[in-house]
């Protein structure tokens, strides 16, 4: 009877006991995830750094451009007539005055020889008149008549050599000849293109800068000159700004001359010019790559220690001698290996001027501040970071800064 009594409560004592154990692990095991998670930290996000010092810094006003020959032209035939023969080939080099185009001149050549005769007899006539007039036997008005013929007979022999000559195309000047625009017997009317001659060996671009910078332009300026960011090299200089601002651009017109005996630049190709201003000591420059824009304005992130809470802190001389801390415990060698905490702050700055890679800095950072370059999209303020400078945009050859 005793037994049949004491089963079910040493059953019902056993349940009790396991309902209590898992009620018991399950807030132990929920403390310990909260705890964990309370004083876990974030693994330190490596980034690129520059430090901000003042530098010498060149700026310069960026504009885009078309690049055209100093001397170009497209050849046009004056007269109709059929094409007779085409003396040069594509991208030949061509003297000044040589033959690019001969039209058929064949009625003119006859017409010339047919009034060159005729001519012949007028200066006889003339002169026969003159000898009877010295004689007294001819009016002088039969020598004003026979000179006048014989002058008129010399302008049609003119007119007619000129009509002969403009079936002849000459190069103007020295350049090099494009693709040809016509073929042999084809019937050219006037006005038809030839061809295109180009002297590459100067070479101009034309650009606009906004009105602004108009007071920081002159002639004989230097520019820089290229086809892409990475190629800025060829040089030259300004040769005429445009007195008067577009109205509805707001914009002034400039031309400069650029040597191009290399040959890179080609006429029609589009250009970035990189007009150079005085030099400036103590500017405070980052590289754009620096700068982060938001809605609320433009920040960086500046790299600052981090704050080491009291239980962090060093132990202090009150302690007693026999006590000795974790930090006095630890091996010498594991000391050397700790590297100082390191978090970011944002820092809302002012930025002035941009010329190529890099943008002045007006307000906001000190001489001694160190920027985050690279890695900032992953960061925010407080955020623990490590310093890697294996891959730096500060350390480009066109950021024109000084590697840090």
């Amino acid at each position: 009877m005793i037994k049949r009594f004491l089963l079910p409560v040493i059953i019902l004592v056993l349940v009790v006991l396991l309902g209590v154990g898992l009620v018991g692990f399950n807030l132990f095991r929920d403390k310990a995830i909260k705890d964990f998670f309370a004083t876990m930290q974030q693994p330190a996000s490596p980034v690129s750094t520059y430090t901000v010092e003042p530098t010498s810094w060149t700026p310069e006003i960026e504009a885009i451009g078309t690049v055209s020959a100093i001397q170009g032209v497209e050849l046009s035939v004056e007269v109709a007539g059929i094409v007779k023969d085409i003396p040069f080939t594509a991208n030949q080099v061509i003297q000044k005055g040589a033959p690019l185009l001969q039209l058929d001149d064949a009625i003119e050549k006859a017409d010339i020889v047919a009034a060159q005769a005729q001519n012949v007899l007028m200066d006889q006539t003339l002169e026969r008149a003159r000898t009877l007039n010295t004689r007294g036997v001819g009016a002088v008005s039969n020598v004003d008549e026979a000179q006048a013929a014989s002058l008129a007979k010399k302008a049609e022999i003119a007119k007619l050599q000129a009509v002969m000559d403009q079936k002849l195309i000459k190069a103007p000047f020295t350049g090099t000849v494009g693709i040809p625009r016509i073929e042999l017997g084809q019937y050219l009317a006037p006005g038809t293109v030839v061809v295109s001659l180009q002297d590459l060996s100067t070479m101009r671009v034309d650009f606009t800068v906004p009105e602004q910078t108009l007071s920081q332009l002159k002639v004989g300026q230097p520019i820089r000159l290229g086809l892409t960011d990475g190629d800025i090299n060829i040089k030259g200089e300004i040769t005429a700004i445009e007195p008067r601002i577009d109205p509805a651009t707001r914009l002034v017109s400039v031309r400069a001359k650029v040597d191009n005996s290399e040959g890179k630049l080609r006429p029609g190709q589009f250009a970035q010019v990189r007009v150079g201003l005085p030099k400036e000591d103590d500017v405070l420059t980052l590289p754009q790559t620096a700068l982060v824009s938001s809605l609320y304005g433009d920040y960086v992130f500046v790299v600052r220690p981090a704050e080491q809470k009291p239980e962090e802190k060093k132990p202090t001389e009150q302690q007693q001698p026999g006590a000795a801390s974790a930090e006095t415990a630890k091996p010498a060698d594991e000391k050397a290996k700790e590297e100082p905490k390191l978090v970011v702050a944002q820092v809302f700055v002012t930025p002035g001027r941009r010329s190529g890679l890099n943008v002045e800095i007006t307000k906001g950072l000190k001489p001694g501040d160190i920027v985050v370059t690279a890695g900032q999209n992953r960061l925010n303020p407080g955020a623990a970071v490590k310093i890697t400078n294996d891959v730096n945009p500060a350390n480009t050859k066109d950021a024109g800064l000084p590697t840090k």
